[in-house]
């Protein structure tokens, strides 16, 4: 099966991971463009050359995944960012229309609702979000609360970012015209950073209206896409480690971690059933009490305290009582146990939605590929590194000890997690590492 994958920009989790969970399955060939074209924190990808590529590849392809905002704006970050008009963009995408058209291929689509970041860091915002980001989002939460607000933020300001949004919403319902016309086999709209109010959340619910499919999340959304190329319906048992707490909300997200693992079963075509006896696998949910822990912003919470027990069905587990970052109580006593080849997966890679949606991407390659007698365990393995390496020994651990990106550092930070990891997969590897984005957010650990 051949797969064309045009990713998000080219942050590790969206370039190398797709990348190496297709390896998993023998079968699967992942066609990618070249990293160099794809976006970054600063720079815009390169559509021209993003367009001609996928025109090249997509006669010849089975499947299609692709992101929108990549050929409309040049990338997430640059959706929110970019001064183009709306109908500049359109007629950039009825070119993609008829490169989609002209295809066999079905195709898998998605688009993202523009977040709303309650911060004043213009990281991966327009340049006025250092100083009126927390205001900003106070008036949209306001807005769609109780339908209209006060602001202080400058008239100038507010007009230029509801244009954007404006833009970008109109966009999105250009999409939904394709769907009905039968361009996509799917396309999701994702959200993140999302809180219960704002006007991205009555942008959704607008898609929603209209016939859209509208997930929380956003980083994800491909790999969910890619888990539906795989026509593998997977019977999942999801079993939370903290039952009494699964109505909870997850940070950086708008609907409780139970309802963010069910969305997540059925957006990857699975099925959630309601026994253990009824699971082709089984999902360890190591959710939170109380509220989410997240590690970098020393927002502790109650870590795991319970005695770990392999099940005795394949499994795959979702580390979500922080976001970004693994459970170290829970990491120590899963490697203390051992993993079986009864084990399927684990991450525990930023927000929950983020974590899930990955997961059974990973489980669903595996499966796959066993089933047809494809399965590359060398490259099973691989996987499992990464996400130990990333979600446990750095985000958890090593990003706490670094103030700035260094390589050096970090890699002799990295080697007693690293001895560990290898012990408990019984898997041997070595590594490097960069910073693609010149941040602390994301290393990118390849192994050599």
């Amino acid at each position: 099966m051949k797969i064309v994958f045009l990713p998000i920009d080219n942050r590790p989790v969206c370039y190398q991971l797709p990348e190496m969970i297709a390896k998993i399955n023998n079968d699967i060939e992942l066609v990618l463009p070249p990293i160099e074209w794809l976006g970054n924190l600063t720079k815009s990808s390169d559509i021209e050359n993003l367009m001609s590529w996928l025109s090249r590849f997509a006669d010849s392809a089975d499947a299609i995944v692709l992101s929108l905002d990549t050929i409309a704006y040049g990338g997430l970050i640059n959706s929110r960012r970019s001064a183009e008009s709306f109908e500049t963009i359109k007629l950039r995408l009825e070119r993609l229309k008829n490169i989609i058209k002209a295809s066999n291929a079905k195709v898998y689509a998605f688009s993202s609702v523009m977040r709303i970041s309650n911060n004043n860091i213009n990281q991966e915002e327009k340049e006025y979000w250092n100083v009126y980001g927390k205001d900003i989002f106070k008036y949209s939460y306001e807005c769609d609360k109780y339908g209209a607000a006060e602001t202080q933020v400058p008239a100038e300001i507010i007009a230029d970012y509801l244009a954007t949004r404006k833009r970008n919403f109109n966009i999105n319902k250009l999409y939904l015209e394709w769907q009905r016309e039968g361009l996509f086999k799917s396309l999701i709209f994702s959200k993140d950073d999302c809180s219960e109010f704002g006007f991205n959340i009555r942008e959704a619910r607008e898609l929603s209206k209209l016939g859209g499919c509208v997930k929380t999340g956003a980083d994800e959304i491909p790999l969910v896409l890619l888990s539906k190329v795989v026509n593998l319906p997977v019977k999942i048992f999801p079993i939370f480690l903290e039952p009494d707490y699964k109505d909870l909300i997850s940070n950086y997200e708008d609907i409780s971690i139970e309802q963010s693992v069910l969305n997540q079963i059925e957006a990857a075509d699975c099925i959630a059933v309601n026994s253990k006896d009824e699971a082709d696998v089984l999902l360890v949910v190591n959710n939170f009490k109380n509220h989410q822990g997240e590690i970098v912003m020393k927002r502790h919470t109650e870590l795991y305290d319970g005695i770990w027990s392999e099940p005795d069905k394949p499994y795959i587990i979702a580390d979500v009582r922080n976001a970004n970052g693994s459970d170290n109580n829970f990491v120590k006593k899963l490697f203390e146990k051992g993993l079986s080849d009864l084990f399927l997966g684990y991450s525990g890679w930023n927000t929950s939605a983020n974590t899930i949606g990955s997961l059974i991407c990973e489980m669903k390659y595996a499966l796959y590929a066993k089933k047809n007698f494809n399965f590359n365990r060398k490259a099973f393995l691989s996987v499992q590194a990464i996400r130990f390496m990333d979600d446990w020994a750095y985000q958890a651990n090593v990003r706490q000890q670094l103030s700035v990106p260094n390589t050096d550092d970090i890699s002799v930070r990295m080697k007693p997690y690293m001895v560990e990891i290898k012990d408990a997969l019984k898997f041997d590897f070595n590594v490097k590492y960069s910073f693609p984005w010149s941040r602390l957010f994301e290393v990118k650990v390849e192994l050599i």
